[in-house]
This record gives C-alpha cells, structure tokens and sequence, in this order.
C-alpha cells in the first residue's frame, strides 16, 4: 500500500515536471483534450439546459390534461392529407363536453384568429395575436395578471367588449401610461383594457406564454370573425382530469362523447385527436438524443487528437527516463510498478486536460446565461461524466507507452 501511494505521488510529480518542463509541448498537448472535453460536456450541458426548460414547460400545463385538437401532435408530414379533411374542434364541441364528461374537473376552449393591429390614440402596435377564450380558460392555464382583472361572469355571457393584453402589448402601446381603463381599437371595434398579463419567463418553447398576445371572451370574440371556419387550425378544448381518476379513463370517456356528438359510425375513424404531454415525450427524446450524439462525434475527434498527442508525450517521457527505469528495475522494481507510474502520469495530464475543459464549459455558459437571459448550467453529473472520460483517455492513451517501459530489459536500459 505504502509502496502504491509513493508511485502515486512519483507520478504526480513527474506529470508536473513534464507540464513545467516542457510547456509548449505540453500545452499542444494537452489542447487536444480540453477541447474534446469542452465540445463534449458544452454541448451536454446546453442541452440537458434546454430540456430541462422545455421539459419544465410542458409540465406547466399539467401531465393530466387532454387537448382534443383537428391533429394529432406526433403526426408526421404525410398525414396533413388525412387530418385536412377533419372538421375543426368548436364551442358546440366544447359545450357538450363541458355538460357531458364527468371524470373531468375543468373543460377549456380557446382559439386564435390570427395577428391584428392594435390602436390607442396615434399609437398602434401590430402582428398581436388575437385569443378567443372560454371563462374557464384562466383557471386552465393559471393566467397571473400583473395588473387588472380577468372577465366577470356577467362580462362574459353578455359578451363585453373588454381585453386582456400581454405585457408587450401593453408596454408599446402605453408605455408609462396606466393601460387598465383605456379604450383600444382593434379592426374598428373599440375594446377597453382591465387587465395585463405577467411578462413570461425565461420559456424557450412558449407555454402559455401570453406577452404578444390579448385575450377577449368567446361571447365577445364570436362577433369579430368566424370561428367555424374549417381553415381554423388553432382551435384546442382543454380537459383536466379529476385527481382520482386516471388519463387513459378519461380518453375513453372523451372518445366516447365526441364519437356520439358528431354522429360516427362504429367502422368510422375518429376525426379528432386526443393528444396528451407524454406523446411528446418520445419526440423530445429522440430530439435531444441527436443533439447529444452531434455534440459526442464533434469532441471525439478533438478527444483523437488529444490521445495522439499524450501518447507522444508519454513516448518521449519513457524514451528520456530509459536509464532511470532499468535502474529501477535493476533494483528490484516490478514490471506492474514501472506500468502503474507511466499510466497514473498519462491520466494526471489527460485530468488536468478535462479540468480546463470544464472550466471552459463553465465560463462560456456563465456569460452566455447572463447575456441571453436564459438559464444554462453544469451540471455535477457533466462534470463527472468529463473527468471519468479524461481518465479513461488517460488510461487508453497511456497504456502503450508504460507497457514498453515496464517490458524493458533492465540491463539494456542502463546501457542507454
């Protein structure tokens, strides 16, 4: 053991003595590794950030909730033939699903009618997307007002002409001004302002995010445009199931009302979709699955040339200390001991390697997560995946060079 910890220690010393020795060399070297490392983990960590952010995104709306849309979501390009011809979802659908299903606590509709231009006084804003919703539409999305109100009841069955607007919306159109109260004009229909939307977070896919868009009542909204247009793809009614009861059970229910509401044939395809978070999930993973293999091919290489350039090292190192190694042989040193002090050398400069690849990662997503506003980090389970592959590179990159110096004949190397 103590005789295990010296070589430890020897190698150590001899690793540092061929970095400060050679330092040119050594920084040739071991560049090959910090980049392999840095492209490797770099990427890893973008993308473990950013499924985490989309991820986080979809869990917002609720891993029990049923969106019945036109389309199913992990549909493919040469199914728009088929879903084209399906009837869009509407209120009589979502009326009678609201009256009918019972496994479900909460029924939403919502669609848009595409971007239009907002007024008040000189100034106007354009491209805002125009949402038409149920009243239980805030409750289904946790709507949080920054200033104002949602809807009353009586606004909404009597069809209001009120507004909700995003926290863009609000700020280019008012600026300093108290938005709640004033009267805008969208399309020559004046609507009056009684709430603003919180500003969204750092949300990367745009779950409920609401900042460009403004929000008026179904009641309301059905006087402006014509929502059984069967060009309207937008449409979503929105079901959250009751705690007690599962996501599957509440499929079959909803399959059964809609199928008997449009009048289907038993032999009849459904011509609506029931689409829930976890069909994304498999995308998702296919998805990020790609990112980090382009990611893991990219600092292979880097991590290639790197192996090349230590083993060089540890060429030139073996060839520079012959003498030294038959004279340690000589007396008494096992082979296992000359290969265990190469190889513990080779992986304290392949480790050192990863360490400043690390230390990159960190500094590059420190600065881009303070500049881009959105979250990045490193993770513990990245920093260990980067120092166990700097090991191993260590280990591959080294075994050679050892295995030639533990196999040299003492008398032979004294003589050199």
């Amino acid at each position: 053991m103590i005789t295990l910890l010296k070589v430890i220690v020897e190698s150590i010393r001899q690793a540092l003595q061929q970095l400060v020795g050679n330092k040119l060399r050594s920084f040739l070297s071991l560049l090959g590794i910090t980049i392999g490392i840095f492209c490797i983990i770099g990427v890893q960590s973008a993308v473990d950030s950013l499924e985490d952010n989309v991820r986080g995104s979809f869990e917002k709306l609720g891993n029990d909730v049923i969106y019945i849309n036109r389309y199913a979501w992990a549909s493919g390009p040469n199914d728009w033939w088929k879903y084209i011809k399906r009837p869009t979802p509407n209120y009589e659908d979502f009326k009678v699903v609201k009256t009918k299903v019972t496994n479900a606590n909460l029924v939403a509709y919502a669609t848009e009618i595409g971007a239009r231009t907002v007024k008040y006084g000189s100034r106007s804003v354009s491209q805002v997307d125009l949402k038409i919703v149920s009243f239980e539409y805030a409750e289904m999305v946790n709507l949080s007002l920054a200033k104002g109100r949602y809807f009353s009841s009586s606004e909404y069955n009597y069809g209001s002409n009120k507004v909700i607007i995003g926290h863009n919306v609000a700020e280019e159109l008012f600026g300093n001004i108290e938005p709640v109260g004033k009267k805008i004009k969208v399309r020559g229909k004046t609507m009056e302002v009684i709430g603003v939307i919180e500003k969204a977070g750092d949300d990367l896919v745009g779950v409920n995010e609401f900042d460009d868009e403004m929000i008026i009542s179904y009641e309301f909204g059905k006087t402006l445009a014509n929502l059984k247009s069967k060009y309207n793809w937008s449409t979503t009614i929105t079901v959250k199931a009751k705690d007690d009861v599962g996501v599957e059970d509440l499929k079959d229910e909803l399959t059964g009302i809609m199928r008997a509401h449009r009048r289907l044939k038993p032999k009849e395809d459904s011509n609506f979709s029931l689409n829930e978070l976890t069909m994304l999930a498999s995308v998702l993973d296919s998805f990020f699955g790609v990112l980090n293999l382009a990611g893991l091919f990219i600092g292979l290489f880097a991590i290639i040339v790197g192996m090349f350039s230590v083993a060089n090292i540890m060429f030139v190192s073996v060839k520079e200390r012959t003498n030294i190694i038959g004279i340690k042989k000589a007396l008494g040193a096992k082979r296992y001991i000359i290969l265990l002090e190469f190889l513990i050398e080779s992986v304290i400069l392949c480790i050192l390697g990863g360490i400043f690849g690390l230390l990159l990662v960190h500094f590059i997503i420190t600065i881009l997560s303070s500049s881009i506003g959105f979250d990045m980090y490193l993770s513990w389970n990245n920093v260990t995946f980067g120092v166990v592959l700097s090991i191993a590179v260590g280990v591959l990159s080294g075994f050679i060079p050892a295995w030639q110096a533990a196999r040299m004949d003492p008398v032979v190397a004294i003589r050199k």
